[in-house]
C-alpha cells in the first residue's frame, strides 16, 4: 500500500521552470516504479515521465523530452519532475503513480496507486 501526494503546482508563465514533487509512505515505496501523468481539460489523461525502482531506467514523452527531468531522491523517499521550458500547452493536472511491479512503463493502467494532482497552469 502507497500514499501519494504531488505538491509544487501554480501559475507560471511560458518559459519558466517549476519543480513537481511526488512524496510517498509506505515502507515499499523504493520498490515501485513511479510515473507521473497529466490531464488537461476535456483531454485525456496522458504519460508525461516514469522512473524504475533504482532510478536506472527512465521514460518521457515525446512532448516533454529536452524540457522534463525525473528523479528520486536516494532515500527513494520522493519522485520529483524539473519542468523547464514550460509551455501553454503544458497546462494540466499532474499526477504521480506507483506501480509495484517496478517497470517504468509509459501505460497509466498498470500503475496502482494514484495521488490526488497538483495543478499546473502556463500563461502565453
Amino acid at each position: 500500500q502507497a500514499q501519494l501526494v504531488e505538491s509544487g503546482g501554480g501559475l507560471v508563465q511560458a518559459g519558466d521552470s517549476l519543480r513537481l514533487s511526488c512524496a510517498a509512505s509506505g515502507r515499499t515505496f523504493s520498490t515501485y516504479a513511479i510515473g507521473w501523468f497529466r490531464q488537461a481539460a476535456g483531454k485525456e489523461r496522458e504519460f508525461v515521465a516514469s522512473i524504475s525502482r533504482n532510478g536506472w531506467n527512465i521514460r518521457y514523452a515525446d512532448s516533454v523530452k529536452g524540457r522534463f527531468s525525473i528523479s528520486r531522491d536516494s532515500a527513494k523517499t520522493t519522485v520529483g519532475l524539473q519542468m523547464n521550458s514550460l509551455k501553454p500547452e503544458d497546462t494540466a493536472v499532474y499526477y504521480c503513480a506507483a506501480n509495484p511491479t517496478g517497470n517504468p512503463t509509459g501505460n497509466g493502467k498498470e500503475y496502482v496507486y494514484w495521488g490526488q494532482g497538483t495543478q499546473v497552469t502556463v500563461s502565453s
